[in-house]
């Protein structure tokens, strides 16, 4: 028998002595089982991103990431859809949007499905253009905290 161990992530065997890295990926290999809709509405959301500006678009693990100084949004590639993940500083309140979750004191996570190119058009592309100005982290405001009145001692 070969020495060596079973991935605890994608449970592939790895023999011993042998790379693994099970996080790397690309953007050819999470897209390349896509319908031919889900490739075109990918494809427009992909170019509608690049054409913000400077940017850094790489895949992990199971979604390809679009960031300036952070991740600004993502989308992760489904069976029948793609999961669009758009950090604002806001909740989006629409009908698209299926979630909004608070992911850090400054920005929240609004999910969206997509199905088709025709969806890759404003409101979403608008949401999008406003979170890449965002991540840039000149628009980033925080409340001031407020100050405490001292304690009136006894």
């Amino acid at each position: 028998m070969v020495a060596g161990r079973e991935c605890y992530h994608c449970k592939q065997w790895v023999d011993e002595g042998e790379a693994h890295d099970c996080w790397t990926t690309s953007e050819a290999a999470l897209t390349r089982d896509l319908s031919e809709d889900l490739r075109d509405a990918w494809e427009r959301l992909r170019e509608t991103a690049a054409a913000f500006g400077d940017q850094r678009i790489y895949a992990s693990h199971h979604s390809i990431m679009f960031s300036r100084k952070s991740c600004y949004f993502f989308v992760r590639p489904k069976k029948s859809f793609l999961e669009v993940c758009v950090f604002l500083g806001r909740g989006l309140k629409n009908p698209k949007v299926r979630r909004a979750d608070r992911a850090s004191k400054t920005k929240v996570a609004n999910l969206i499905r997509v199905i088709h190119r025709d969806e890759v058009e404003a409101p979403l592309t608008d949401w999008m253009q406003e979170a890449y100005e965002y991540s840039d982290g000149s628009k980033v405001t925080t409340k001031p905290t407020p100050k405490r009145k001292p304690t009136p001692k006894r």
